[in-house]
C-alpha cells in the first residue's frame, strides 16, 4: 500500500515558464546523464551518453498548446518536473525527473500522483500513457507498482538523433505503459 501523501506541504506545483528553462534542463540532465545521475536510481548513464534534453525541447513542451511542464519546488529550489500532453482521451507523461539526492523518498510517487490527478480532473483523461526504454526493468517495475501495465507495443529508439542521447547499445527501444485513470 502506498502511504505517501498526494502532496507534501513543503512542495509547490506550478506550470513551468520560459525563465525556468535553464534550471529544468539542468534538473533533467542531472537525473539521467553523467556521473552525477548515479546518485539516484533513474540514471541512464550506462546505456546512453550525451544529452537527455535541451533548451529547445523544454521550450517546446512549455509552449505547445495541450502540453504543460509541471515544475515542483521545495524551499525555493526546483526538485522535480514532469511533462503532460493531452492526446484525446489520454494524457502522455514524460520528461519526468527528480533531483538524484531526493530519489527514493516518495517525491516521485507524489509527482506522478499529482500528474495523474491533473490529467484526470483538468483534461478528463481516462488513461495515462508513457514510454520507457524497455530494458529498464527496475524503472518499469516501479511504474507497475503504481498501476501501469506493459502493453508490449514498442517504438524504435531514435538512433542517429543526438537530441535524445548517444546510445551505448544497439538494442534500445521504447515500450508503451498505460494506466487507466478511472
Amino acid at each position: 500500500m502506498d502511504t505517501a501523501p498526494l502532496r507534501d506541504a513543503t512542495e509547490t506545483y506550478r506550470d513551468a515558464v520560459e525563465a525556468d528553462v535553464p534550471a529544468l534542463v539542468e534538473l533533467v540532465e542531472s537525473a539521467y546523464r553523467g556521473d552525477a545521475s548515479r546518485a539516484g536510481w533513474t540514471t541512464e548513464a550506462d546505456i546512453l551518453d550525451g544529452q537527455r534534453t535541451d533548451p529547445d525541447g523544454v521550450r517546446a513542451v512549455i509552449s505547445t498548446p495541450g502540453s504543460r511542464l509541471v515544475a515542483v519546488e521545495r524551499d525555493g529550489g526546483l526538485v522535480a518536473c514532469c511533462q503532460l500532453e493531452r492526446r484525446g482521451d489520454a494524457a502522455y507523461f514524460g520528461m519526468f525527473a527528480v533531483r538524484p539526492g531526493l530519489q527514493g523518498g516518495g517525491l516521485g510517487r507524489r509527482v506522478l500522483a499529482e500528474a495523474e490527478r491533473l490529467a484526470r480532473e483538468e483534461w478528463g483523461a481516462r488513461e495515462m500513457h508513457m514510454t520507457v526504454i524497455s530494458l529498464r526493468d527496475e524503472l518499469i517495475a516501479w511504474y507497475e507498482r503504481r498501476g501501469y501495465r506493459r502493453t508490449g507495443r514498442t517504438t524504435p529508439f531514435p538512433y542517429g538523433d543526438e537530441r535524445f542521447g548517444v546510445p551505448r547499445r544497439d538494442d534500445l527501444e521504447f515500450e508503451l505503459l498505460v494506466k487507466e485513470l478511472g
